[in-house]
């Protein structure tokens, strides 16, 4: 899964971002969202943290901590689209959603095809930059946490509002759907965290 620019570290905090193909809104025909708690669940089995995210209808927005790692973060981020994109093709299909799915067949390139791609679920790549300061890590959340109430979107009244994304724990100290650690309390993990 081809990345605009590849993640060099094996650790650190990272806002990332993927978009459904097309800017389809997947996770919202789907009922989705819960496929991304999921994922975020295997990450923390595997020891990583979630700090931060908002699930919208057709991306995600999340603040991700990894530990050092083995596996490269790009594959690790790529295995969680793939886990993702074939439970969204196993609904479609469920739901008889024959003219998407005949879409999102038709999008796959044909060396990817060769390969025995199906369908194309993700844009190509995704967006990451590395949070290191406090400051862009705040910009950051404060970003994805309004995304719901900005512009075209208008799904809910205020960022807190928003059932689907972790602003409810920054503004409220509730978790909303699915329970993020506090970005702050990284500085207690054993996490190596780069100057800029």
């Amino acid at each position: 899964m081809p990345v605009k620019r590849k993640i060099p570290f094996d650790n650190g905090h990272f806002f990332i971002t993927f978009t459904c193909y097309n800017w389809l809104h997947l996770f919202a025909i789907t009922d989705g969202y819960e496929l991304v708690y999921n994922w975020f669940d295997m990450l923390k089995k595997q020891g990583y943290y979630i700090t931060g995210f908002v699930i919208m209808p057709n991306h995600v927005h999340a603040t991700i901590a990894f530990r050092k790692t083995a596996k490269g973060i790009n594959t690790i981020i790529g295995d969680g689209k793939r886990f993702i994109g074939y439970a969204i093709i196993d609904r479609l299909e469920k739901a008889g959603h024959t003219d998407l799915l005949e879409q999102l067949e038709d999008a796959v390139n044909k060396s990817d095809k060769k390969r025995g791609k199906l369908h194309q679920i993700w844009e190509d790549s995704f967006d990451w930059k590395e949070c290191i300061r406090d400051t862009f890590t705040w910009q950051k959340l404060n970003y994805m946490h309004e995304n719901p109430c900005a512009g075209k979107w208008r799904l809910a009244e205020n960022a807190a509002a928003y059932a689907d994304s972790s602003a409810r724990f920054y503004i409220l100290g509730v978790h909303a759907k699915y329970e993020v650690l506090n970005f702050k309390e990284l500085a207690d993990i054993n996490l190596t965290v780069r100057s800029s």
